[in-house]
């Protein structure tokens, strides 16, 4: 158990506390003072910014929305053109004299490596790099000829995100100063298998924080942060034991903590690797496999006699599901089995030039945001047109419907709920208030489910601000965790 004490007054002497969140599809920025908290705008009309970062061909960068805006004006329409990577050159001769002793000329040929270069792609898009920060095994990502550590993927968009933080303090909020201090928050587990793979994350966050000019850094997990902030939102409720639920985009974590009058007590923190982009990919199967010839069959001719198979679309399922490397199958082995099935016409011929189509034309990305507005439609309406003129595709889709695609991962929200319960050696009903929070929470099943388990006990709290408001409020009360203390801690450990 860890004790931590939320001064309730004000210290003048204090410098505020800045709170990040890089966030696997949004970031955010706070200021507390001791009395204001403050989002700092990182948008035009928004105080969120899309964790993304664009790259061109020149490596001239941009990131958050404008990354995004770039991406899909300069793939618009566009064909992809695949050609092999050409790695260098080997010698195929020495030289030295033929077998009449006349001088042979030296040879050589091109090596070619296994990857293979979109000629006409303008620039790459990343986003949820948060989720690859964990992966030990991943050292450097290939962007055009150059190779980036993943370090290098994250930095420009906190780069931008303080040069927002400094004009506005500037204005509005002077007492900032050189705006060099953060505490970061930090799921409970990051994604990856390695043992060391929080450490290696939080290593990761923690360099290109440093870049970006946060030289002095605290961490702080990003569910006590929610809860630390529904505490300041609410400070003359009761002493209450609180489960902060913090279901985001790329993972899922949960803590209890117990309420005190002069702060709070730590009874519990568990995190899973499930988020808003796993139940993306399951709308993906579910909805859109079968319109691009999931299950229909191919025919072939053979020596004697036409061949009849089932479609190899498992072939396809991964790169499909992945959209940053979806461009991968615009090679051979993947558009020739379909440009023959669109030959040989016949129904599904149809769904099979749909997927030509989205290969060809790189329309992955563009499939998946069509998506996530499915999905936020279906959080306050029972139905939601899911609408892709590119693929001549317009399907009706109800919240039935989705919460039918989505019932596996519900369940595993629910077992997460249990789990920490009893890491906590609580029932559901020692619990007094439930505070829910991240864009995933908004789902209306998510909600069903802790409103059953937690009867009139749910509260929704800032979904998409309140871990940067809470890790804002930790910085000012000196309650975050030096990264050396961190990944041993009880912070990361469930």
């Amino acid at each position: 158990m860890e004790h931590s004490s939320l001064i309730a007054s004000p210290a003048p002497a204090r410098r505020p506390g800045i709170g990040l969140d890089y966030g696997t599809s949004n970031s955010v920025l706070a200021v507390f003072d001791g009395e204001r908290l403050i989002c700092v705008p990182l948008e035009a009309d928004t105080v969120t910014t899309p964790s993304a970062v664009h790259i061109d061909r020149q490596f001239q960068v941009c990131t958050g929305q404008a990354a995004i805006d770039r991406y899909i004006a300069d793939n618009r329409g566009r064909r992809v053109q695949l050609a092999a990577e050409v790695l260098g050159e080997a010698r195929t001769g020495t030289g030295q004299l033929d077998e009449e002793g006349l001088p042979a000329l030296a040879g050589s040929e091109q090596v070619f490596g296994q990857a293979f270069v979109d000629a006409g792609e303008k620039g790459r898009l990343f986003r949820g790099v948060k989720r690859l920060l964990g992966n030990a095994g991943l050292s450097r990502l290939m962007v055009f000829e150059k190779a980036f550590r993943p370090v290098a993927l994250v930095t420009p968009l906190l780069l931008a995100m303080r040069q927002r933080l400094l004009d506005w303090a500037r204005r509005d909020c002077p007492a900032l100063g050189a705006g060099d201090h953060a505490c970061l928050g930090h799921p409970v587990n990051f994604e990856g298998r390695e043992a060391q793979h929080n450490a290696v994350a939080l290593e990761r966050l923690s360099e290109a924080a440093h870049h970006a000019g946060f030289t002095r850094q605290v961490f702080y997990p990003e569910p006590m942060a929610a809860a630390l902030s529904y505490m300041h939102a609410f400070p003359s409720a009761r002493p209450s034991r609180l489960l902060a639920v913090d279901f985001g985009g790329g993972t899922l974590d949960l803590c209890v903590l117990r309420r005190q009058d002069t702060g709070f007590e730590v009874e519990a923190i568990h995190g899973v690797g499930l988020g808003g982009d796993h139940l993306d990919q399951s709308l993906f199967r579910a909805l859109l496999f079968p319109l691009l010839g999931k299950g229909e069959s191919w025919r072939r001719s053979g020596d004697e006699r036409e061949i009849v198979t089932l479609f190899p679309f498992e072939l396809y399922e991964d790169l499909l599901l992945n959209w940053a490397v979806s461009y991968r199958l615009n090679q051979n082995e993947y558009t020739a089995p379909l440009l023959s099935c669109i030959v040989q016409g016949g129904p599904a011929a149809v769904k099979f030039e749909r997927l030509y189509t989205l290969i060809t034309s790189n329309l992955s990305y563009l499939v998946f945001q069509s998506l996530r507005e499915v999905k936020a439609t279906l959080s306050s309406q029972q139905e939601a047109m899911l609408d892709i003129p590119e693929l001549d595709i317009e399907l009706r889709v109800t919240r039935a419907q989705f919460e039918d695609v989505i019932a596996g991962h519900l369940a595993q929200f629910d077992q997460a709920v249990v789990d920490t319960l009893v890491l906590a050696r609580l029932d559901a009903a020692q619990i007094d208030d439930v505070v829910s929070t991240g864009g995933s929470s908004l789902i209306p099943a998510v909600r069903q489910l802790l409103a059953q388990r937690f009867p009139d006990r749910v509260r929704d709290h800032d979904p998409f601000t309140s871990v940067a408001g809470g890790l804002a409020i930790a910085e000012y009360h000196g309650l975050g965790f030096s990264r050396e203390r961190t990944p041993q801690g009880s912070t990361l450990q469930a």
